[in-house]
Order: C-alpha cells, then sequence, then structure tokens
C-alpha cells in the first residue's frame, strides 16, 4: 500500500468484523525523537493465543473469503523496514492493541494519505457502530475526534449522510492542519 492511511483502513475493518463498539486510533507524531507512533485500539473479540502467534504470518487468516490475511503482516515488515517496531496485543472478550513505529527519516516510510477521506470510508461502511475516535497529534499539539460527540449534536440523524461526511471529512483535515501548523 502506498499510503498509511490505506493501512489504517484494511486494519481497522478488522475491528469492526471482530464486532468493537469503540476503535481509538492513534496517531502520533515526535518531531524531536523522528517517531510516527500508530495505534489502533478495539473493544472487539479480540484473538486467542493461537491465533495472536499466527496472524503475522500472511498465511493466516479468520476470513472465508480469501486464504490469506495482509493487512497486518505489511504493517510490520513495513515497521521494520522504516528502523521501526511492531506490536501486537489481544485478549479474547476485550480487544486488541496493534502498535506501529516507524523513523519518521525513512526514506521507505509512505506518506500519511488522506487520513480525512479513510474516516469518511470507515464511517460510511460502519455508520452505527462501532464509534470511532481519532487522536492525531504533533509533538504538544492535538486533535481529537469522536463520534459520539457528532452524534449527541446530530439527535439522531445518520452519520453516513453525505453533507454529513463531507463536513466530519473537512473537520477532521481541518484540525490535522491545525496540529501541523498549517492552514487549510
Amino acid at each position: 500500500m502506498f499510503e498509511l492511511s490505506l493501512h489504517i483502513l484494511d486494519l481497522v475493518q478488522n475491528s469492526v468484523r471482530a464486532g468493537a463498539t469503540v476503535v481509538t486510533i492513534r496517531i502520533a507524531y515526535d518531531p524531536d525523537a523522528d517517531t510516527l507512533l500508530i495505534e489502533l485500539i478495539d473493544d472487539g473479540c479480540g484473538m486467542d493465543e493461537a491465533l495472536l502467534q499466527r496472524v503475522t504470518s500472511p498465511f493466516a487468516t479468520t476470513r472465508t473469503t480469501r486464504k490469506v490475511g495482509l493487512g497486518i503482516p505489511m504493517l510490520k515488515q513495513l515497521a521494520e523496514l522504516c528502523e521501526g517496531a511492531f506490536s501486537l496485543r489481544s485478549q479474547v472478550g476485550k480487544g486488541t492493541t496493534l502498535s506501529a513505529r516507524f523513523k519518521m527519516s525513512s526514506i521507505d516510510l509512505p506518506p500519511m494519505g488522506d487520513l480525512p477521506g479513510t474516516m469518511r470510508s470507515l464511517i460510511l461502511g460502519a455508520p452505527d457502530q462501532p464509534e470511532f475516535v481519532l487522536e492525531y497529534s504533533m509533538g504538544q499539539q492535538r486533535f481529537t475526534f469522536d463520534t459520539r460527540e457528532v452524534r449527541q449534536a446530530l439527535g439522531g440523524l445518520s452519520l453516513a449522510e453525505p453533507d454529513i461526511l463531507s463536513w466530519i471529512a473537512g473537520y477532521i483535515a481541518q484540525g490535522m492542519a491545525e496540529v501541523q501548523g498549517t492552514t487549510l
């Protein structure tokens, strides 16, 4: 995949299929340490120890529609290629936490890509559940987007409405730009 946001899209869909009620996507740039951390945290069904040991292999998947699962192995390989690290913790009935750390200055690190579009796609694909939380930071600057807050403000309107999805993507893009110290 040519963009990190596409890795995020692919892997968060695992959380949706796992029955998560809340998925947190944490993206933290630390320019002083030259690192980028991507964490995906869900409260889905989790994985048992046997699956957890196999899941970093491209030939391990729980899907019945295909015989390979490339999302986790590809992200792990990318993190290691970018002088970073990868970890995966999971507990049956509790959920899963995936962490990938990258050296920001690595020539092999792909761009983030269209993160607002990725969030829009995730919400469109699962407009009722799970709730999505995006925590985006650079150094001390932080931005948080939470679908629970949007739902409360909308008073029952679907997040899948085109105007609402467009607003969500714009709001996330603006929040990210403010964190980065840029303007739209």
